[in-house]
């Protein structure tokens, strides 16, 4: 099935209804008011479809009105941060899926929910996410698919939110293969450890975001759903697919970021170590002359090497060949 997928984030127009129309056989007939919206839905073969942005009680209520909503769900559609989940109100089907794109650096989500009966379809967005736009177009251009019925525009819906997880993923796979190739060449920064797991964190949200879907497509090919008929269950098993794709991508990503936290650490501790032996190599060899400086400074009367005639140039060789001596080992053992 062919593929809608937006790469950037596109301006959020009013809140309100950002488009109510009417279909029939795939093409739409009418730009219909929410107070129309009931009466079009009954009507054999006609498929209402209204998208809404951050709507407020009243906008709600008034959509309830017409295609006979539950209470409940009104209530979850006015106040996000829902988990993702399906349910059955009736003969309407409530259904919640996190959105998500890549903000400043950080992975920002937001909501769809969405009611779906016969002849209707209501998607209502909560915070940032892509518009459905692109969706209604594409699908304008393939009528013999829009004719499906709202069944096929869930999917479609369902289908994109997934699709756009993709590019979130994208963009955090090339931060990320930025962060291994630099962690080889220096330990990481307070700055880089704290990105890095922001990173982890965010991937670990995205996964908690796309991971209930695989339950709700799920339910959506089961045969206890009157509203979805059989011959869409393999477009919301495709969905499934991609979904079980974004979880293997996300598993993929966080494994490399703790790989890369693990290798920054071994080679911080390379470091440190290579470091405290050349000092204890410097150290040793230093202790020499230190050493001998230390004995004859000790100003004794009765020193009998004090009176020999070449005890000084003696003593000087005998420093430098024991040092020449030790930084050879050291140099040799890999220590300096």
């Amino acid at each position: 099935m062919e593929q809608v997928r937006n790469l950037t984030p596109v301006p959020q127009p009013t809140s309100g209804i950002i488009a109510s129309s009417v279909y029939s056989a795939g093409k739409r007939v009418a730009d219909i008011s929410v107070e129309e919206a009931g009466e079009w839905a009954t009507r054999p073969g006609h498929v209402v479809w209204i998208g809404l942005l951050e709507p407020d009680r009243n906008l709600l209520l008034r959509v309830q009105a017409q295609f006979h909503l539950h209470d409940l769900a009104i209530e979850d559609a006015e106040h996000p941060h829902q988990r993702p989940k399906i349910e059955q109100y009736g003969d309407a089907l409530f259904i919640v899926a996190r959105t998500a794109q890549l903000i400043d650096g950080r992975v920002t989500f937001g909501e769809t929910h969405l009611f779906v009966g016969t002849g209707y379809i209501v998607s209502v967005r909560h915070g940032p996410s892509t518009s459905y736009a692109a969706v209604r177009q594409h699908w304008e251009s393939c009528p013999s698919s829009l004719a499906k019925g709202e069944d096929f525009v869930l999917y479609a819906i369902l289908d994109f939110i997934v699709d756009n997880y993709m590019p979130v993923l994208e963009q955090i796979e090339d931060e990320v293969e930025q962060i291994e190739d630099k962690v080889l060449l220096k330990p990481m920064t307070g700055a880089d450890i704290e990105r890095l797991y922001m990173l982890r964190r965010d991937l670990l949200r995205l996964r908690n975001a796309a991971l209930p879907l695989v339950e709700v497509c799920r339910r959506l090919t089961s045969a206890e759903l009157p509203q979805i008929h059989g011959a869409m269950h393999p477009l919301f098993r495709d969905v499934t697919d991609h979904i079980r794709t974004v979880q293997e991508k996300i598993d993929s990503l966080r494994e490399v970021l703790a790989f890369a936290f693990e290798a920054s650490l071994l080679v911080g501790q390379s470091q440190e170590t290579a470091i405290s032996k050349k000092l204890a190599s410097w150290a040793a060899i230093l202790a020499v002359p230190t050493a001998f400086a230390g004995i004859y400074g000790m100003n004794f009367t009765d020193m009998p090497e004090l009176k020999m005639e070449y005890g000084y140039p003696v003593v000087l060789v005998a420093i430098a060949l024991i040092c020449v001596f030790l930084y050879w080992r050291f140099k040799k053992n890999g220590w300096l």
